[in-house]
């Protein structure tokens, strides 16, 4: 199947895409770390409204505020200046309707799958009981249906990234946010991986975050594509992803994939930066 590239991709500068759905909004939000020898401007004012269901990447060269623009929704560290809200309620520390999966699983060695899994269930205090069908149609969902009682260093690497994206999602969180989850992959799993998070996503209908460097991977995965700057980081672009779903992986090799992810690479070389 061929896909046509229906038009240039939509590009706004620190504007703020605001619609009914907005779900996740961050406004004016900027960053500034204080060190010893002195202020350092981590991200400069972020302006961007993430619809509800909505899957969204970020991709940006190393160093410009990625990360820690994910841990400010996330309620992990405080903005300088700026507002961020999750349902129309400020963020001021972690949401309880958020869930967060990083680049390393965080699996505790000593626990099986499904008691790693559940470990996000009694860290919040809430009652396993009710959370352990739940509990079990992630393991399913995510294909690691018989492996309960599996110990991490008996998984790879994709099962067990894959099950620390059923403990992000076991309390049913509305946002999903996550930092270069598959960064630490090989190119053949990492592609796997990212089918199988689009499936996830495509039965669970998250809002999702995607902190990534892989250009291929964002546009692969996300409703729209944000490019920041170097640091300071801002957004300077905002690519919309014209690109039917599901997708297989075969789409990145069609002229439409192939030219988003041309025009996305042009801003690293325009910065100086090359996508990893």
């Amino acid at each position: 199947m061929t896909y046509a590239f229906a038009a240039r991709p939509v590009i706004a500068q620190s504007a703020p895409v605001m619609t009914a759905e907005a779900h996740i909004s961050i406004d004016a939000v900027t960053k500034i770390y204080q060190t010893k020898s002195g202020q350092v401007e981590s991200l400069r004012p972020i302006d961007l409204s993430i619809r509800r269901g909505e899957f969204l990447a970020v991709v940006g060269p190393s160093g410009c505020g990625k990360s820690t623009l994910l841990k400010l929704v996330a309620g992990l560290t405080s903005a300088t200046s700026g507002t961020i809200s999750i349902g129309g309620k400020a963020v001021s520390e972690p949401p309880d309707g958020v869930g967060i999966v990083f680049q390393n699983p965080v699996l505790l060695p000593w626990k099986t799958v499904r008691e790693n899994v559940m470990l996000q269930i009694r860290m919040r205090g809430l009652d396993p009981a009710k959370y352990a069908d739940a509990a079990q149609r992630l393991l399913k969902t995510a294909g690691l249906e018989g492996f309960e009682k599996s110990y991490p260093w008996e998984l790879s690497g994709g099962m067990k990234q894959r099950a620390s994206i059923c403990r992000a999602l076991v309390h049913d969180p509305e946002v999903l946010l996550m930092d270069e989850p598959f960064g630490a992959l090989d190119a053949m799993t990492r592609e796997k991986m990212n089918a199988e998070l689009q499936r996830i996503w495509a039965e669970s209908r998250k809002t999702v975050m995607l902190i990534t460097h892989s250009i291929p991977e964002a546009v692969y995965l996300a409703d729209r594509v944000v490019v920041m700057s170097s640091r300071p980081g801002t957004i300077e672009a905002i690519y919309d992803i014209d690109l039917p779903r599901p997708r297989p992986l075969s789409v990145m090799g069609e002229p439409a994939f192939i030219r988003y992810t041309q025009d996305i690479r042009k801003h690293f070389f325009a910065q100086g930066d090359l996508d990893h």
